[in-house]
Order: C-alpha cells, then sequence, then structure tokens
C-alpha cells in the first residue's frame, strides 16, 4: 500500500469507521426492538435468542475467512463486497414475513458483516503504521461503538414506535451505499505480500464447533437430551479436530502459534468474556424494561443511553491510554468496572431501583468503553503487518463468539427459571443466575489484564513476532513477513 497523506489515511478511517457503525448500530437497535419483535412474529425467548445469535454467530464463524481471503485477494475488494451483501440482506431482514425467514435473512446480512470489521481493521493497521498513531486510530475505531451504542437505543426506540421494528433494518441501506461509493474512490488497495491458500477442513470444523455449541446452550431449556447431545458431541469432536488437523498445515484457517503470544491470548479470552458480558447485558436489561417495567421502546432507549453515553466518552480515553502508557490501566479499569455493575444486579437487584439501575448501567458502560482499544491494539499489535488481517479477524471472532455465548448462556439460564403465567414476577429470581455470569466475566478482564500486560507477557509476543517472521519458518510454512 503507498505511503498516503495525514488528510487521506483520516478519510480511510472515516470510510472504515461507517462500516463498523452499521454492524454495531444493527445489534444495538435490534436489541432496543426485541419485545416487539416478540409480539408480533409470537416468538419465544429462545426464538428471540437466534435472532442476535444467527447473525453473531455466522460472523464468529467466517470472520476469520474473510480475514485472510482479503489479505489474499485484496482487502478493498472483499470490503466493497461486503457492504453490498450486508445492504442486501438489511432489505430482506426488513421484508421478512415470519420468525423463521427472519433468521435466516440475519444470517445472510451476517456474511456480509463478516467481510467489513475485520478487513477495515486491517485496513486501519496497513495504513496507520505509527504505533502511537495506529492506537490512536484504533481509539476513534472503539469511539464509533460507543457511538452506535448511544444512537442504537433512541433510533431504534423512535423507530419502533413512530414506524415499526421492520424499519430498523432501513437505517443500513444509506450508510452503506454512501460506504460504498467512497470507499470505491478513495480507499487504495492492499493485500498480503505473499498469498495464503483457502483451508476448507479447517472452515468447516470452525462452522461445525461454533453452530453445534450455540444450538446446544440455546436449545438445552427446553429440548429433550437425546436431541441435544449429538450437536455436544459434534461441538467437542470439532474442537479436537481443529486442534490436531490446523498445526499440521502450512497455511492454516487458524494459526495456533499465534496463541503462543501471552498478549495474543489473553486478548482473545478478554473479548470473549467481555462480549459475552455486553451480549448478556442487553439481553437481559431490554426485556426487563419492556416486559417487566412496560416501558415503551424510546422509553427503553433512553434508559440505555446511560450506558451507551459512558462508553462512547471512555472509548477515545482509552485508545490515547494505550497509546501513551499501553493497555494495562484500560483493562484494569474495564475489568473493575463491568464487575461492581453486574455484583449490583446479580447481589443487590439493581434493577428494582431507578438510582441502583443508573449506577450499574453507568458503570458498565464506562467498563466497555475502557475495554475495546486494548483488545485490538494487543491482538495485532505484537504481531507482523503482513499478518494483520487474519490477526485482527482473530480479534473479531473472539467479540462475536463471545457476544454469541453471552446472549445463548443467559437467555438459556433465564429461560429455564421464568415462567409464562407470571413472566413479570418470576423475571428478577431468574434472571439472578445470569448476572452472576456476568461478574465472571468482568472478573475475567480484570484478572487477564493484570496477566497479560506485564514485561513477561511482552516477551513472549516478542518471540512469537520473530518465529512468525523467521525465514526457517516461512520457509517451512510459507507464512509471508
Amino acid at each position: 500500500m503507498p505511503e498516503l497523506s495525514h488528510r487521506r489515511r483520516l478519510l480511510v478511517l472515516a470510510i472504515c469507521c461507517m462500516s463498523l457503525l452499521i454492524v454495531s448500530l444493527d445489534n444495538t437497535v435490534l436489541n432496543v426492538a426485541l419485545p416487539s419483535m416478540q409480539r408480533e412474529l409470537h416468538a419465544s425467548v429462545s426464538g428471540l435468542q437466534w435472532t442476535i445469535d444467527a447473525y453473531t454467530l455466522v460472523l464468529a464463524s467466517l470472520l476469520m475467512l474473510a480475514g485472510s481471503t482479503a489479505d489474499r485477494i485484496g482487502r478493498k475488494r472483499v470490503f466493497m463486497a461486503g457492504l453490498i451483501v450486508f445492504s442486501v440482506g438489511s432489505l430482506l431482514c426488513s421484508l421478512a414475513p415470519n420468525l423463521e425467514l427472519l433468521v435466516v435473512f440475519r444470517m445472510v446480512q451476517a456474511v456480509g458483516g463478516s467481510m467489513l470489521n475485520p478487513v477495515a481493521m486491517s485496513i486501519i493497521t496497513n495504513t496507520f503504521t505509527d504505533a502511537r498513531e495506529r492506537a490512536r486510530a484504533i481509539g476513534v475505531w472503539g469511539a464509533v461503538v460507543g457511538i452506535s451504542m448511544a444512537a442504537g437505543p433512541l433510533v431504534g426506540g423512535l423507530l419502533v414506535e413512530s414506524v415499526g421494528w421492520r424499519s430498523i433494518f432501513w437505517v443500513n441501506l444509506p450508510v452503506g451505499l454512501a460506504a460504498l461509493l467512497l470507499t470505491l474512490r478513495f480507499v487504495p488497495e492492499s493485500r498480503a505480500p505473499k498469498a495464503r491458500r483457502p483451508d476448507p477442513v479447517g472452515q468447516l470444523l470452525v462452522i461445525a464447533l461454533f453452530g453445534c455449541l450455540t444450538y446446544t446452550i440455546i436449545e438445552a431449556p427446553d429440548a429433550s437430551t437425546a436431541r441435544i447431545v449429538p450437536f455436544a458431541v459434534v461441538a467437542f469432536v470439532a474442537l479436537l479436530g481443529l486442534l490436531r488437523y490446523e498445526p499440521r498445515r502450512a497455511e492454516p484457517l487458524i494459526d495456533l502459534r499465534f496463541f503462543r503470544s501471552a498478549p495474543f491470548s489473553g486478548a482473545t479470552v478478554i473479548a470473549i468474556s467481555a462480549f459475552a458480558a455486553l451480549g448478556g447485558f442487553l439481553f437481559l436489561s431490554t426485556l426487563y424494561l419492556q416486559n417487566v417495567r412496560g416501558l415503551s421502546a424510546l422509553h427503553a432507549g433512553l434508559w440505555m443511553l446511560a450506558l451507551a453515553a459512558p462508553t462512547m466518552l471512555c472509548a477515545p480515553l482509552s485508545g490515547r491510554l494505550v497509546g501513551n502508557r499501553g493497555p494495562r490501566l484500560p483493562l484494569l479499569v474495564a475489568g473493575c468496572a463491568m464487575t461492581a455493575s453486574a455484583v449490583l444486579f446479580a447481589a443487590f437487584e439493581a434493577e428494582t431501583s431507578n438510582t441502583t439501575l443508573l449506577v450499574g448501567y453507568v458503570l458498565f458502560g464506562i467498563g466497555f468503553g475502557f475495554v475495546n482499544a486494548p483488545i485490538t491494539n494487543t491482538a495485532v499489535s505484537g504481531m507482523p503487518r503482513a499478518q494483520a488481517g487474519v490477526a485482527a479477524a482473530v480479534a473479531s471472532t473472539s467479540r462475536q463468539l463471545g457476544q454469541t455465548l453471552g446472549v445463548a448462556v443467559v437467555g438459556a439460564v433465564l429461560a429455564s427459571g421464568v415462567t409464562a403465567s407470571a413472566y413479570r414476577q418470576t423475571f428478577v429470581s431468574a434472571a439472578r443466575p445470569g448476572w452472576w455470569i456476568l461478574v465472571a466475566c468482568g472478573a475475567a478482564v480484570l484478572m487477564l489484564g493484570a496477566l497479560t500486560t506485564g514485561r513477561w507477557a511482552r516477551r513472549t509476543a516478542e518471540r512469537t513476532a520473530d518465529r512468525l517472521e523467521s525465514p526457517e519458518v516461512r520457509e517451512a510454512s510459507g507464512v509471508s513477513a
């Protein structure tokens, strides 16, 4: 990629952030619309889980393939294809006549979305070559998540109240078209120096692992053991297959050597934990505010601003801290805030009081605002630039997998405890185990943030990067520098 002027680099960053905006906005807006969709489509709790998890599950399954494909055939080309597919999927979602087709069209959306975020991050990583400038750019990238969280509840609430839940998918169409035209004009093409070959066996194993694991968790409360066990077995076999098959390939879909780096491994688990907490938090909060408190979609969206606004404000601050002082402090702040928030709900029933509900939302927003930038920066900073697409895709996959598991696990816990005949009376007690799960997620962010950001961890990252770039390994494995 040729060296770009400062102004052109900022423009590329803005275009990439537009793709993140529609992908992130879509999840936030959808959460606000869940109760309306539940009433119109007669969906159960598991049905609502699938409207979210069908999207995040496909994203998690295809992000690594999209990252390596973009490194091979061109990041701009894959990015533009993703914008087109995502926009078409959004249009189809708005026309879905029933829950089953809505879930299918959400999967179409996700196919396009899988070509956006990891590829955009790879474009940013290769555009901003200076470490501090890249950290600030990633901080802006993280702030877009906060913007989407702030705008999503309000936009979603207004659209659901005035037009209906189908209109929430229309927002993606003008933004997607504008991003497509700007990408065509201003984003330069780039690719890795050496093309990576596809890994269809590895890809199928990833799909089998994520799909069967998610199905097992979501359907466990209602399905029989005979129906669930085969999917659990397939997930376990797929995991063993990945661990055995991928290290034998010259150019694997998942380069397991990345995980020899303590910061990279830590960032992966932190991403899963943080986004599992986010998925579970939004799922429980949306259902509580509208189905238990009886608030409208707009009023529920206004409550969610207490979570979204701190995220938007803290994300760029986190990016600056990562650029100037490293990822340790932002991760510690994130872990403490997210854990404290979940404890308020788990131990003190924070949702039953306006004051504690507000404090819990603000604390979680602060924690989530601080966590995103250090995850991304840690995941890509210790890897060779030529592998930026794959490294960023693993980080993005961890986010989506975490959100998928968060909704699946917390939703399954809720479904097993709430009763249809006394929904409002049983919701708070049924949700409490879910909140304790979120406490564990926050504690994991805190502990891993402390353990994987020290000198020992940095040394493992340096050794891993040297090994990935060494001529002997490149000659033996075909991994490009």
